[in-house]
């Protein structure tokens, strides 16, 4: 008898494909729209303010919709009061962290950035973050088609509001792209937070819970800032030293870096849940850890074929976002190997997070922080958006291989006291 069948799993993995593959459409147009929108430095403007705000706007959620998915996904009778929690704390920290951007910007970016910060931080920190919140809430029910839907919603609104921006004004400036863009944001969170309470149930405020959760919430939050730290700083230590054209040039190319670990973050959101369930299941760890390494698989080799195509493929960029941006082929080219590095650490990282190892997975994410600040401090003020990518190459390649040995060290360990995994039990763990 199969604990976990192939198909569900296999159900769940499709809907978050296509609605990742229509995000995937959806951000070719919006960079295209944006790009020409915008040109190189005005871009470029808008990449190290968002680069910012993106390494603080995990803590706007506190972590709270990650203890949603790993509390509710095996119980879906304590939804109401773990959403009533979403909402008091990331409402709370959202604002919280908008002000704080606005008191720090102007000491950490140029100032052309620092203009459009709090406008960014309003549509990062505290709408987007509502938005996961409530994306996060369907997922743990495994309701993958809306997860789906809504994990692009703010995509789609965004991609709508450029090309009409595009069509009406031919140009524009950072701080007019910076209020359509917030005001997009805001409109997918309210369209979210409403089908998530209609459907799933009303929240259940308990201050309780705030508490008791805290810790671990705050855990994840500094666990996911350490991913966004490690992908932003280089764009934000660009928009330090006043490059914002070669920021506009590199973020450009790392865009499309993101756009190709499309299918690898569809596996991940995809098995979570299974994940959290095979955890509380008897045969604990080595289940997750099974399932893990049979996904790896997948996602390497997806990977591998994408960063072929984006060498291959590279040339095309100038064509599509106009000359000014003729230097990101170049930039892609030397950042295409992130997403097969990626594919590992990300679902590595998922197993650990899942069996209740976050502690492991964050001591390695701090490391990758602290190399990829050394690198870019080194690096960028003399080789510029170069010296970004190689920073970048170093740091993602280097967590793949510290999750990866870390997970094979752990699942020996566990095997070594527990013994191994019944045979069927690990037959149903891995969906052959």
């Amino acid at each position: 008898m199969k604990l976990f069948p192939k198909s569900a799993l296999a159900s769940n993995f499709g809907w978050m494909m296509a609605g990742q593959s229509m995000g995937y459409g959806l951000r070719i147009v919006y960079f295209i729209a944006i790009a020409r929108l915008l040109g190189v430095l005005q871009y470029g403007i808008v990449v190290g303010a968002f680069a910012l705000v993106n390494i603080a706007a995990q803590y706007g959620r506190l972590g709270t919709s990650t203890i949603l998915l790993r509390y509710v996904s095996p119980d879906h009778a304590r939804f109401a009061v773990y959403w009533g929690n979403v909402l008091l704390v990331t409402s709370t920290m959202g604002g919280l962290l908008v002000v704080i951007m606005r008191v720090a910007a102007p000491h950490v970016i140029n100032s052309a950035s620092a203009a459009v910060v709090v406008l960014l931080a309003i549509g990062s920190c505290l709408c987007e973050q509502l938005t996961i919140g409530a994306t996060q809430a369907f997922q743990a029910f495994e309701q993958m088609r809306i997860t789906a839907i809504f994990n692009q919603l703010t995509s789609l609104l965004r991609t709508f509001t450029a090309i009409s921006m595009l069509l009406a004004m031919h140009h524009a400036t950072a701080r007019q792209w910076a209020l359509a863009s917030t005001v997009a944001s805001a409109i997918a969170t309210l369209v979210a937070l409403i089908a998530a309470t209609t459907r799933l149930g009303w929240p259940q405020f308990k201050a309780h819970l705030v508490l008791k959760h805290g810790g671990e919430g705050l855990e994840y939050a500094f666990a996911s800032s350490t991913v966004n730290a490690y992908d932003d700083l280089d764009k934000t230590m660009l928009s330090h030293y006043g490059m914002n054209a070669a920021n506009g040039i590199y973020g450009m190319a790392y865009r499309i870096i993101e756009m190709a670990t499309v299918p690898v973050t569809s596996i991940q959101l995809a098995a979570e849940p299974r994940l959290y369930q095979l955890a509380t299941s008897t045969s604990g760890f080595d289940s997750a850890a099974r399932l893990g390494r049979r996904l790896l698989k997948h996602g390497f080799l997806i990977s591998a074929v994408a960063a072929a195509c984006m060498f291959a493929f590279a040339p095309v960029i100038p064509l599509l976002v106009g000359k000014g941006f003729s230097d990101a082929v170049s930039a892609l080219r030397w950042l295409c190997l992130i997403p097969v590095f990626r594919s590992i650490h990300k679902i590595t990282g998922s197993v650990l997070t899942c069996t209740g190892k976050q502690r492991f997975r964050t001591f390695t994410q701090v490391i990758a922080v602290l190399l990829n600040f050394g690198l870019n401090l080194w690096l960028i003020p003399g080789y510029g958006w170069q010296g970004a990518a190689g920073s970048s190459l170093a740091t993602d390649g280097a967590l793949a291989i510290m999750n990866w040995s870390l997970l094979e060290w752990l699942r020996t360990r566990v095997t070594r006291r527990v013994g191994p995994l019944p045979e069927g039990l690990a037959v149903a763990a891995s969906g052959r």
